[in-house]
């Protein structure tokens, strides 16, 4: 008789990416989707963003040996990078190790991960006739294939731990990248575009917009549990641009996800995360994604006050885990209090830091779990 590991590995060598879900093992903790949509849980559900990565010993030695996005487009690898920190840590979700930045290559753009320097377009697009470079017909399935597989390998493996977290990079932070050519302070070239060529911005949005929406269905279909959709360049933007080149599209992946999936069975929650968004918080949750995530510039309190309809996300300083562990799990305590136990998920602000000692990691943790539920 056929077992579920062997379904697995038929599924994955498939033409299609998408699974039939009935092949992965049941859920034994799934606080993080009962938070998502509102449901009462009996302890507050925390995951990290970042938690696959350079901090832990394990991954750097994975990293020793293999190039960056050799990791990430080689399923197999992927896989165990995603599952170190569930392996050390009592984390409630798990997300996929990928980057952002895999739907600008599948777009047909170069991207190579400098040592010292970080993600790097050799080419990045200069003037609106580039985009005639770019292949907007682009099928997901088979350009960001090795994703999808990456995720049905890691939802069998994680044997119903935890859930498993798919996500993708906002439009207008894609833009940025694309357009920047890596990482920037000001990210002038990319507003340039805002200001001189609002058409050719909009026409690349429109086609990350459409790509990302495939890119996340797909993930889905693969076995991905919950999305996150990164806007985090937000904070570069005016009120005026971000609602005219950033808002609108937010609001198009949002739908066009849940209509699709809804259509194939699924009930997905999605999570928007801003980052120095706080000048457009109220815009952001208005945008009907089921959890917002905050970073640490923002009062939760305040957002609680004023609208209670969806669940919050964060928002402890990632350098606060560079305390004592008292002081830690003091300012986790006072962090969860501002939030509230319930329609919350305890995480960082943004990222974790690549010198952060793992065994801070574990009291923050633990912090959030030990805190009493009324």
């Amino acid at each position: 008789m056929e077992n579920s590991t062997d379904k697995a590995s038929d599924e994955l060598t498939a033409n299609s990416t998408a699974v039939d879900w009935s092949i992965f093992p049941p859920m034994k903790n799934d606080l993080i989707l009962r938070a998502a949509f509102g449901e009462r849980v009996e302890r507050i559900p925390v995951w990290i963003m970042r938690q696959a990565g350079r901090y832990l010993p394990e991954f750097r030695e994975a990293r020793a040996e293999h190039d960056f996005f050799r990791v990430v487009e080689t399923p197999e690898l992927a896989c165990k990078v995603t599952l170190q920190p569930i392996d050390r840590f009592p984390l409630d979700a798990s997300i996929i190790f990928s980057d952002i930045l895999v739907v600008p290559q599948a777009l047909g753009m170069e991207v190579l991960m400098v040592p010292g320097k970080g993600p790097t377009f050799p080419q990045p697009l200069a003037v609106p006739a580039d985009l005639d470079k770019l292949r907007p017909d682009v099928d997901v399935n088979q350009a960001l294939g090795y994703v999808m597989k990456a995720i049905t390998l890691t939802r069998q493996r994680l044997e119903g731990r935890v859930p498993l977290i798919g996500f993708s990079g906002a439009p207008w932070t894609l833009l940025s990248y694309m357009i920047e050519g890596g990482g920037s302070n000001t990210q002038s070239r990319a507003k340039k575009w805002l200001y001189v060529y609002p058409e050719a911005a909009k026409k690349l949005l429109g086609m990350l917009t459409r790509v990302i929406g495939d890119y996340l269905v797909a993930q889905v279909e693969a076995g991905a549990q919950m999305l996150q959709v990164f806007e985090s360049h937000g904070g570069y933007l005016t009120k005026e641009l971000f609602m005219e080149f950033a808002y609108p599209y937010l609001a198009e992946i949002r739908q066009n996800v849940k209509d699709r999936l809804e259509k194939k069975g699924f009930r997905i929650p999605m999570v928007i995360f801003g980052k120095d968004c706080h000048y457009v918080t109220k815009e952001i949750c208005s945008l009907g994604y089921e959890v917002v995530g905050l970073d640490w510039t923002i009062d939760p309190a305040g957002v609680r006050q004023m609208d209670s309809s969806f669940t919050l996300q964060g928002n402890l300083d990632p350098c606060a885990l560079y305390s004592p562990p008292e002081q830690l799990r003091q300012l986790t305590r006072q962090m969860v209090d501002k939030f509230g136990p319930q329609r919350y998920i305890a995480n960082l602000g943004h990222g974790i830091y690549p010198d952060m000692d793992p065994d801070n990691v574990k009291v923050f943790i633990d912090a959030v779990h030990s805190y009493p539920l009324q």
